[in-house]
Order: structure tokens, then C-alpha cells, then sequence
């Protein structure tokens, strides 16, 4: 880790500017790929998750490293910016479902060139109730487009979606007949409650049981009793970077599988289902002002005391944690502040102004979104900076 963060360092102090920036270890990102696709099942796809990558070119180095070209998109502006830059063989699910004032906008406010992309063919819209599959049967009639519907079903999670084989019997019915406007796609069951469940509430093998009978009996509705509705080219949506491992065998009853933040491992993914991936995304901030101790306001007779080190940085209220140099922690009774933030350095640790400060974000969709760019690292050495999607 040292030699490593003293590249970094080396590397970032001779940048054309120092700012707080995000940046992406390439050789690390390829890593954690080639982590992702060793167990791998053939006869599943993997769609990759926008909101934990949101940048373009972050986006298209994965899916050519992947050969995918699947994604899950979660945001209505994010939708529109990438409309433009796709071609003809995406294919995105949308993660949430959207109001369908939102999808109405979309669809009124397309780029002038889509670059081959087909907004009416190429995205499946992600309905959760009776009440939003009419809203969305009754924007099809008025764009005088057919619309792919995308069911959301509740595996166990509890967030939303079709619970029950009765009312999913009865919104399947609806799209049955309205086919003229609206095809049915597949379903999308998010599990991540089998990982993070606390075993005394129920066990993990237990969760996964119930979560794949509930889908596979949704499948089995469908195939039975909506032969219409079905065929061999349904999505059928699942898993996330928590559970990626567990949809490795054909017994899974999905053939869609979405992850995102695996792929550069914020701290919120240290999890032991995915302790093989390594952190790939770093905060860097460079030091403003250095002490060879502590002074607070008010307690300056105190300051003999206060033996620790300080130093203010540049920003520092991010949903970060500090990484390097270890020991680094933030000043509690002096607070986080967003302009500067004041941290205690351990005795032993080299740190200097204009040295930089390193964190790992607790998220990756709503940290990138902070900065202007990623610097992508490769072989230690910046590359060319990557633009973040346009979030309005």
C-alpha cells in the first residue's frame, strides 16, 4: 500500500492542477472483470449497472471488457445522455420504475440524433403496479408507439413489486390484452436481503430458496397460462454485486445479471461474498496546511496537550473514509467541513502541503457525481480524463 499511494502521490503532485478528484486504477478495474466473468454463467447476460459507473467512457471500457451490452439505468437524465451515444445493440432496463410524467418527458425531449439507438425497441420500462402498467399503456397510445414492460417482482426484499401469483395473474391479463401498445419483457427480482439478513432472522440458504421458487413460479405463470406473453428472449433481471456469486449455476432462475459496483468496490461492498474484489475507486484531496500539532479555538492553552499532528484539507465532507495514509482521521471537535476539513496525522506518517490525502467512497453512484471528472490511473500514470454522465 505505501509504495503504492507514493506513486500516486508523485504522480498527482505534478498534474496540471491540485483539486480533490475521483480517481479509477485501470489495472485494478480489470482485475476485479476478470473476477466477475471467471464464474460466470454462459447462459446469462451481464448488464452493467449505470448508476454505480456514471461516466461514458467508464461505461464503454467495461461493456468492451465484458462484451455486453446491457445496461440498468436508474436516472431520467442519465437515460437521455447515453440515447445519443448508444448504437442499435443496447439494450437497457430501466432499475426503478419511473412516473410516467418522467418517461413522457423523456420521450418528448429526445437528443436530434440517437446514433442508431431505438428509444422504443431498446428500453424496457420497469412497471411495479396495476396503476402504473395503464399510465404506461396509455403514454403508448398517445406516442402511437409500442413500449417494452419490464415486471418488477418481490423476491423477499420488500421494496415494491408484484408479491402475490393472484395479483401478478391479473396485470399480466391487463398487457395481454392491450399487446397492441405494450409487450410484456420479463421481470426483474432484486435480492440483495439474502446477504444482508442477519441469520438469526433467517438463514442465507433459506433466503435464496424462497426468493428463486417466488421467481421461478412467476416464469412458471407466465409460461402456462400466458403462452402469448411468452418467449425464449424474456429478460429475466436479477442478482447485484452482492449476490452475483450466487446465481453461478443453471439453477438460478435468471438469465439477466446486473451488477455495477463490484467493479471498483466502494467500502459499502466489503462484504465476504465479495471479498475477492479490491478497491479500484480512491478519493485524493491534496493538504492545504500542515502543524506539527493541534490547536483548537478556545482550548489554545491546551494545545502542549494535543501531541496529533494536523493538517486542513481540501474539501473533506464526502461519504468517504480515510485511507491513506493510514492512521489518518478526521478532527471531531474541529467537525467536517465541505471548504476545509482538519485531520490528525499519526507521528510516523510522512504528510506535507500539497502532499494528497487518499479516501475510499462509501458509494459510488452518488460520490462520482461530486466531481467534475475520473482520472483513470493506469500502469501508476493519469490518463486522459473520463466525463461523468449529465445529471440534469
Amino acid at each position: 500500500m505505501d509504495a503504492y499511494f507514493k506513486i500516486l502521490n508523485k504522480e498527482l503532485k505534478n498534474y496540471q492542477r491540485a483539486i480533490p478528484c475521483l480517481l479509477v486504477d485501470l489495472d485494478i478495474l480489470d482485475e476485479n472483470i476478470a473476477e466477475a466473468l471467471s464464474n460466470f454463467r454462459k447462459d446469462a447476460s451481464l448488464r452493467v449497472v449505470i448508476k454505480s459507473l456514471p461516466s461514458v467512457q467508464l461505461i464503454e471500457y467495461i461493456l468492451e471488457k465484458t462484451h455486453s451490452s446491457k445496461l440498468m439505468v436508474f436516472h431520467q437524465p442519465f437515460l437521455t445522455d447515453l440515447v445519443a451515444r448508444l448504437g442499435d445493440k443496447a439494450d437497457i432496463l430501466l432499475g426503478k420504475p419511473m412516473p410516467i410524467k418522467t418517461a413522457e418527458y423523456f420521450y418528448n425531449n429526445l437528443p436530434q440524433e440517437y446514433n442508431g439507438f431505438n428509444p422504443f425497441t431498446q428500453i424496457q420500462w420497469l412497471v411495479d403496479t396495476k396503476k402504473r402498467i395503464e399510465e404506461y399503456i396509455n403514454l403508448a397510445k398517445q406516442l402511437n408507439q409500442k413500449l417494452r414492460l419490464n415486471i418488477e417482482i418481490d423476491v423477499g426484499l420488500h421494496r415494491g413489486g408484484f408479491s402475490s401469483l393472484k395479483s401478478l395473474t391479473k396485470v399480466l391479463s391487463l398487457i395481454e390484452n392491450n399487446q397492441n401498445f405494450v409487450e410484456f419483457s420479463g421481470f426483474m427480482g432484486y435480492d440483495p436481503h439474502v446477504v444482508k439478513l442477519p441469520k438469526i432472522i433467517r438463514s442465507q440458504k433459506k433466503a435464496l430458496r424462497l426468493a428463486n421458487q417466488y421467481y421461478e413460479d412467476c416464469k412458471t405463470l407466465v409460461k402456462n397460462d400466458f403462452p402469448e406473453l411468452w418467449n425464449e428472449n424474456l429478460t429475466f433481471n436479477g442478482a447485484g454485486s452482492p449476490t452475483l456469486n450466487l446465481h453461478t449455476t443453471p439453477s438460478s432462475p435468471i438469465n439477466d445479471i446486473a451488477i455495477g459496483s463490484c467493479f471498483v468496490k466502494p467500502t459499502t461492498f466489503d462484504i465476504s461474498s465479495l471479498r475477492s474484489y479490491k478497491p479500484a475507486a480512491f478519493i485524493a484531496t491534496p493538504v492545504l496546511k500542515f502543524f506539527s500539532n493541534t490547536t483548537l479555538p478556545g482550548l489554545e492553552k491546551l494545545r502542549p496537550f494535543f501531541t496529533k499532528k494536523s493538517a486542513f484539507i481540501y474539501g473533506g465532507f464526502w461519504k468517504a473514509d480515510y485511507y491513506y495514509p493510514k492512521g489518518v482521521k478526521q478532527n471531531n471537535l474541529f467537525g467536517a467541513s465541505t471548504n476545509q476539513t482538519m485531520i490528525n496525522i499519526p507521528k510516523n506518517a510522512s504528510l506535507q502541503v500539497d502532499d494528497f490525502v487518499f479516501l475510499r467512497p462509501h458509494q459510488s453512484e452518488f460520490v462520482f457525481l461530486q466531481f467534475g471528472e475520473i482520472l483513470p490511473i493506469k500502469n501508476g500514470k493519469i490518463q486522459q480524463p473520463w466525463q461523468l454522465l449529465n445529471n440534469s
